[in-house]
């Protein structure tokens, strides 16, 4: 078998179902399968996944085990010759493994290949590339200095070497996935995709960023100015310094007060509010109950052209392939008034976020 796509679930079923449309339509014509792996959801995750997903393996477990140890689970269950890590709050484009398989083959030594990430708005997060961090770096980035910690030496659209990739998406062999352990267990949240960034090149090959390929990540965790986020985050290095750095009282005094400091830093994480003054629908189709939901008169459109400010754009997946939704949302970016919302494929909601600091929404109809 070809590729394994991992997705690890929590409490996320609308996003879980947009995201697997798009795996779907992505492995179509390769030898792959698709694994869920749901830690104890309280929604209806998993009921979602066996009535419109049958084809797909489905792993319950009985609690939340963390993201390291949840898709440890899931990958003990791969034939694929390649795994694919992915969140399920993301979208990805129809051509993006066919893209990668390519690449594969150019590039022999390879580790993980990361690609560019976008959140719901085409706002670029340069968390898609980033350096190993050191615990400087890692201080200075939780209190918004972030310049080092990211691997700006590439642009968001071009390729090349970088040493640490998120874990919304990896895309890595099996055997070199199994060879370094995985996913180190001892990570609950946060952390655990630099550790096996780090571990990877260690063993003695290459991570390479591929900027040609996007995907959207509803990133919806707290921002790098939260508090909560601060102190797991530190926590994460901890665990860290402890395993790949020799032990420092420098080191061991800066993590320290970077977890002290974090309680001082205020939340951010609220949903970014904007007006939203008129709908846009590219579609063939009309959605009168959608139109009753919203309580405004949407506008019908064949295809994305200038639209006017301060308007929301639903994009039908029904109409347009996951590539082209991407590439509208993706090269709207300096369009600050416009906000976007997808339609799954014979689904009766909407989602999508207009701020990387929230976990978005969902509109039913």
């Amino acid at each position: 078998m070809q590729l394994s796509v991992i997705i690890l679930n929590y409490n996320v079923r609308n996003f879980l179902e947009l995201c697997l449309q798009s795996v779907e339509a992505a492995v179509k014509g390769l030898d792959a399968e698709i694994i869920v792996i749901d830690n104890n959801s309280q929604d209806d995750s998993c009921e979602m996944v066996k009535e419109k997903f049958p084809n797909i393996k489905l792993i319950e477990n009985k609690k939340n085990l963390g993201f390291s140890k949840g898709n440890n689970i899931g990958v003990t269950q791969a034939k694929g010759q390649y795994l694919c890590i992915l969140n399920p709050d993301t979208v990805i484009p129809e051509s993006i493994f066919n893209n990668l398989h390519y690449l594969s083959t150019i590039i022999k030594d390879h580790g993980i290949f990361g690609c560019r990430l976008i959140d719901g708005r085409g706002t670029y997060l340069p968390e898609s590339k980033r350096n190993v961090p050191t615990p400087f770096i890692a201080i200075k980035k939780a209190l918004g200095f972030s310049k080092e910690y990211y691997a700006n030496h590439l642009t968001e659209k071009a390729s090349g070497y970088v040493s640490v990739f998120v874990g919304a998406f990896m895309y890595l062999k099996r055997n070199k996935y199994n060879e370094v352990n995985g996913f180190d267990e001892d990570y609950f949240m946060y952390g655990e995709d630099i550790d096996l960034s780090y571990k990877i090149e260690q063993s003695d090959v290459k991570n390479y960023y591929y900027g040609n390929s996007t995907i959207i990540h509803y990133k919806g965790e707290s921002t790098l100015k939260d508090k909560v986020y601060a102190k797991r985050f530190y926590g994460a290095m901890q665990i860290f310094y402890k395993k790949h750095f020799s032990r420092n009282i420098i080191f061991d005094l800066l993590v320290y007060l970077g977890i002290k400091s974090a309680k001082f830093l205020k939340s951010n994480s609220l949903e970014e509010k904007k007006t939203i003054e008129s709908y846009v629908l590219i579609s063939n189709k009309n959605y009168l109950k959608l139109e009753q939901q919203l309580q405004k008169p949407i506008e019908v459109l064949l295809e994305y052209k200038d639209i006017k400010k301060n308007t929301e754009v639903i994009l039908d997946a029904n109409y347009l392939s996951f590539e082209t939704i991407i590439n509208i949302i993706s090269t709207s970016e300096k369009n600050k008034n416009l906000s976007f919302k997808i339609l799954p494929k014979n689904a009766n909601f909407i989602i999508g976020s207009n701020s990387s600091k929230s976990r978005g929404e969902v509109v039913t109809f």
